[in-house]
């Protein structure tokens, strides 16, 4: 596991208006230490300077040697090794390899690797009947959730985040038992018998297998399809510091067991604003209808009369997601075995108008990874509910090594933000109620 290098840009000098003081702050890889600005007081009591960042606009809460990202110009690379190459050339477990150790794993690493993930795959008979007491209609991210999280009373020795031969395995066990899960979720909301799995198929055709498998002896995945979920994985494996991963790093810094972090990964994947995009999506396609409607669309886009472009624009990003240009070409791959579907019609002259016009050229608004991603995945026929487990299977490989990565860091500790209090000063207490009143009976 490489170590960040840092690099010294020099200093920043300071004038504190306030006392007439002047300070020097060291800039290290573009950034000053906001524990630098405690220094800046205004008498023996002040508690000195702090940052003020809402969400986490401009604070960087880590040093990281896996996933970079230049939005500016679309760049996004795994360890180094540009996205559109390992779209193209390599596994998903390979990948998942590569994000945790750093370099990409020789033949004998690689197979050692997939042997021990497929030796995990089973997960223990309990877990399959705490899924079952689920709800017939449950959303299946609470069930991926709940049962990432019910792992770790099953391994208890997973506590042992120090121990490197516990980490070793842990990762494995979520690598292995996270497809499982999902798919166990997915055939309990189609009222469906579970699927064992199938330990002779790769990692997406068994997962693949779990999904669809009824009547036959043996599933055979089509081998476009097959190879599509594994791009989809790989695409979506990293993204640097997200909330998802903001949430895995945080919650992982009370040092809690791996499958513990990894679900609170989970729970805020789940949320519409981070892993339900691609349903937006989905939805504002379906309110389009037709080709001829998508110009009228976007006039209402311009002119908000309620109507919002989903699919487009990035936090990061501020011209085209590199991943998006790899799942348009996908699309039509996929499309190309399924049939030409009506709603790929309507988004791509959507994509089309918007990318002339002036109007989202100026705001930077860009295709993103979701646009075409739900697409996808309901040409294969998975759910709308089902698209954000989709997204978790992958991300498990960035969380393991966003977490491991934090947990090796030295300049790490409990994530604490700080507070800027503005609620009321001292007042006293002075309020009569009547605390023996009993209802009910």
């Amino acid at each position: 596991m490489t170590t960040p290098e840092t690099t010294d840009q020099g200093h920043l000098d300071i004038t504190d208006s306030r006392t007439g003081k002047q300070y020097k702050v060291p800039i290290t890889d573009g950034t000053i230490r906001t524990a630098d600005l405690k220094q800046i007081v205004t008498g023996p009591d002040d508690f000195g300077l702090m940052g003020y960042d809402p969400a986490f606009m401009n604070t960087a809460s880590c040093r990281s040697a896996i996933t970079y990202i230049d939005g500016d110009v679309g760049i996004l690379r795994y360890r180094g090794y540009p996205i559109e190459q390992l779209a193209e050339r390599a596994s998903f477990l390979e990948v998942a390899y590569l994000l945790r150790h750093g370099e990409l794993p020789s033949q004998t690493e690689y197979d050692t690797f997939v042997h021990d993930i497929t030796y995990h795959t089973y997960v223990h008979e309990n877990i399959k009947r705490f899924l079952e007491g689920f709800r017939y209609d449950a959303h299946p991210m609470s069930m991926l959730s709940a049962g990432v999280a019910a792992l770790s009373s099953f391994y208890p020795e997973a506590k042992n985040i120090h121990d490197p031969r516990e980490r070793d395995i842990s990762v494995i066990r979520l690598l292995a038992k996270v497809p499982t899960i999902a798919a166990f979720a997915y055939r309990h909301v189609k009222g469906l018998p579970y699927v064992y799995p199938d330990n002779d198929l790769s990692y997406t055709e068994n997962f693949l297998s779990m999904i669809a498998r009824m009547s036959e002896p043996k599933y055979v995945a089509h081998p476009v399809f097959a190879r599509a979920i594994d791009i989809l994985f790989i695409l979506h494996a990293d993204h640097e510091q997200n909330c998802s991963t903001n949430a895995v790093r945080a919650v992982g810094s009370s040092h809690v067991d791996p499958f513990s972090a990894v679900a609170a990964g989970i729970s805020a994947l789940y949320g519409p604003l981070h892993g339900g995009a691609n349903e937006a999506v989905l939805r504002m396609i379906a309110q389009i209808g037709d080709v001829k409607n998508v110009a009228p669309f976007i006039d209402d886009v311009k002119n908000g009369k309620g109507a919002r472009l989903m699919g487009f624009g990035h936090r990061v990003y501020k011209s085209y997601d590199p991943r998006a240009k790899i799942v348009k070409q996908l699309a039509y791959e996929v499309f190309e075995v399924t049939g030409m579907d009506r709603d790929l019609e309507i988004a791509l002259e959507l994509e089309r108008r918007a990318l002339e016009d002036p109007y989202f050229q100026e705001r930077k608004l860009y295709p993103n990874v979701d646009f075409y991603t739900g697409l996808i995945y309901r040409a294969l026929k998975f759910p709308t509910d089902y698209f954000t487990v989709l997204f978790a299977i992958p991300r498990v490989a960035g969380w393991v090594a966003q977490w491991e990565e934090m947990l090796m860091d030295k300049e790490q500790k409990i994530a604490r933000p700080r507070q800027i209090y503005t609620g009321y000063d001292e007042r006293p207490y002075a309020h009569d109620l009547d605390r023996s009143r009993r209802f009910g009976k």
